[in-house]
């Protein structure tokens, strides 16, 4: 389904539903298609964002971690939501962790799927590789326990965001951010309810990650998903939206 991306001020998002916030965060080469599963169940219960995060939009001083997250506060500030709960995939679960930590306040629970912020495999130490589109789709491909599900549209977007130099930079600029913004000595200060669901074939955040990550944050379940990568909201969205149902369901 086709859902209309509104834009106040600076901020581009979708916004479906009544209820408590839903907020989604993308990934560095997600969409706001990434989540279209959830809008599609979860409006019915709450009000489900997801803010188009401007990942390669911003000044080279604020492509970091940081930054990102100071966007997103912005967008939650302007549209004065409460009682989040607050979802993140790959780098955008980084940016919730990094969030949560600065602003608790706000948000009701917490949701990680394939998360960085303790460790992740790049894209390789070359990478982003130019003008080498077979090299580009095998990156695009790891993401998903079944290859097929990158498709040659995901793989095209891919490979012209990494011919443009300055998208480059900023790629390489974002990660390097999100490898320095290690949040392992902090995790233990999360206090609200925290749900992880795991792919058991992510390579980028392996399932050793989402083990880590229930070790280190208090209140915290772990789910792990078989014949599943990097994207369980993608590519198993059932089983996804059970587990994250129900977890909802409590409160």
């Amino acid at each position: 389904m086709e859902y209309t991306i509104k834009q106040q001020d600076k901020y581009r998002f979708i916004e479906e539903g009544e209820g408590e916030p839903l907020l989604l965060l993308h990934g560095l080469f997600g969409a706001l298609s990434n989540f279209g599963a959830q809008i599609d169940l979860f409006k019915n219960k709450f009000k489900v964002i997801v803010p188009l995060l401007p990942l390669l939009d911003l000044d080279i001083f604020h492509t970091t971690v940081g930054g990102l997250e100071k966007h997103v506060q912005g967008f939650i500030e302007l549209r004065g939501y409460k009682n989040i709960h607050l979802l993140g995939n790959s780098l955008g679960g980084h940016i919730a962790l990094t969030h949560i930590l600065k602003h608790p306040d706000n948000i009701k629970s917490l949701i990680l799927t394939g998360s960085s912020g303790l460790f992740e495999n790049g894209m390789g130490d070359s990478y982003p590789k130019r003008g080498d589109y077979e090299y580009i789709k095998k990156k695009a491909q790891i993401t998903f326990y079944d290859p097929e599900l990158a498709t040659k549209e995901l793989v095209d977007e891919l490979f012209e965001v990494t011919n443009n130099r300055l998208k480059v930079i900023k790629i390489i600029t974002l990660a390097k951010s999100a490898i320095r913004s290690n949040l392992n000595e902090e995790l233990n200060q999360i206090k609200q309810p925290t749900l992880l669901i795991w792919g058991n074939n992510d390579i980028i955040t392996p399932p050793f990650v989402g083990r880590e990550f229930n070790k280190l944050i208090p209140h915290s379940e772990l789910y792990f998903i078989d014949k599943c990568g990097h994207a369980p909201m993608m590519e198993v969205p059932s089983e996804f939206n059970e587990i994250l149902g129900n977890f909802l369901n409590k409160f």
